[in-house]
């Protein structure tokens, strides 16, 4: 279960060296109806050749080229599988998977820089009932090199969820299946860099012992209005009818975790996502996302410092800090995000969040200001998610087209 609601290191790593060199130079014209048409047909080609094998029914898709123009926003398929549904369109709703992890560390970081915590404070300073934790940093849990193991990994979580998946876990039952202390069946600690779905429901904790209000109000009040991310939701049970009407299905069809062998073929989107929380609950669209990721790395959500914090990789290799990543190290973990470098041309930044029934991957390129972002409705094994091919079909339509 280790590929649910994280970032997909190695498959964007692909992804990304497979693309990158189609990159040119930005440029600042509209997009044309040309252009335009071509990115559709990537489109319609990537869901006709892998629609049945991944369970797939639509793609959304948002362009992004440079701060000052409207994005291209373009969809292909429809809301359900096998035609059913009406015709996706830009304004459907997502999960976001572990994109949603950015927005976690970024309130971390503006509580920082208003003197409220400190990063390097611990779990032991706020949050005494996991004593067994005490001396892990904020930071280290951000980063990823607590030593705590993920929850959704651990069998008895999945094979609860499988039964009942709309059940509402509580962040003290999740934590529960990892906890050491009255848990003989706990996982051992990890070391190094290892990826953790615990870290973030820890920081989420945190979030609300230094606000003394909810996680979800936070993201709100300082996320979602000041960006004007009107399309982008949280939740920490079930979404709420109005926002389930607004997201296309999502398909579980993966055969990686035995226990969720139940959930073959379903649809999800209706589904508690109290097992996700700040580790990966919130719904967005692809334009949303381009604007979160631009002012994420270059617009003004966080001060120097802390954007100098969030940017500050370890090396998913060694678990250690590195200034940067580089050829013979090529992929960091920052605070909630993945930088990489490509040994042909650049390094970007990336994620690909996967939950239980979708994929939504962006591409960031800091010395063109430019950003891709696209849902996919599925969760397929990790064999047959082939979302680099889109990526860099993408890439090469716009190369074509003098756009990058």
């Amino acid at each position: 279960m280790k590929r649910r609601v994280k970032g997909s290191i190695i498959g964007v790593c692909a992804l990304v060296v497979a693309a990158l060199w189609l990159s040119g130079s930005a440029g600042a014209a509209a997009p044309d109806a040309s252009l335009r048409g071509a990115l559709q047909r990537d489109l319609n080609q990537y869901l006709n050749a892998r629609g049945t094998i991944e369970h797939l029914s639509a793609i959304s898709l948002s362009v992004s080229l440079h701060a000052t123009s409207s994005p291209i926003a373009l969809t292909a398929g429809r809301s359900r599988y096998g035609g059913a549904g009406t015709a996706a369109t830009p304004d459907d709703l997502w999960q976001i998977g572990s994109n949603t992890k950015a927005f976690t560390a970024t309130t971390l970081l503006q509580l920082e820089a208003e003197g409220s915590l400190n990063l390097d404070q611990t779990v032991g300073h706020w949050l005494p009932r996991y004593p067994a934790w005490k001396s892990v940093t904020i930071r280290r849990l951000l980063n990823m090199t607590s030593g705590i193991p993920t929850y959704d990994s651990v069998p008895a979580m999945l094979a609860a969820y499988a039964k009942n998946p709309k059940r509402n876990f509580t962040i003290s039952e999740l934590i529960a299946y990892v906890y050491p202390e009255n848990n003989p069946h706990a996982p051992p600690p990890t070391n190094g860099y290892s990826y953790s779905n615990t870290n973030y429901l820890l920081a989420e904790l945190i979030v609300e012992r230094a606000t003394r209000k909810s996680y979800a109000s936070e993201l709100t009040r300082r996320l979602f209005k000041p960006l004007g991310l009107s399309r982008t939701f949280y939740a920490e049970t079930q979404y709420p009818r109005d926002i389930l009407d607004r997201m296309v299905a999502g398909y579980f069809f993966s055969k990686d975790d035995a226990p969720l062998a139940p959930l073959m073929r379903a649809d999800v989107h209706a589904d508690s996502v109290s097992w996700l929380r700040a580790a990966g609950a919130i719904v967005s669209t692809p334009d949303d996302l381009t604007r979160w990721v631009r002012a994420l790395y270059a617009g003004r959500l966080l001060a120097p410092r802390q954007r100098s914090e969030l940017l500050s990789v370890v090396s998913v290799k060694s678990g250690k800090p590195i200034a940067k990543t580089s050829l013979a190290d090529p992929r960091g973990f920052g605070l909630g995000v993945v930088q990489l470098t490509d040994p042909q041309m650049q390094t970007v930044w990336y994620y690909e969040g996967d939950t239980m029934g979708y994929r939504m991957v962006y591409v960031y390129f800091p010395r063109r200001d430019a950003v891709i972002a696209f849902g996919l409705n599925s969760a397929p094994d990790a064999k047959q998610n082939q979302s680099k091919v889109l990526v860099a079909s993408i890439y090469k339509t716009l190369h074509a087209a003098g756009r990058l």
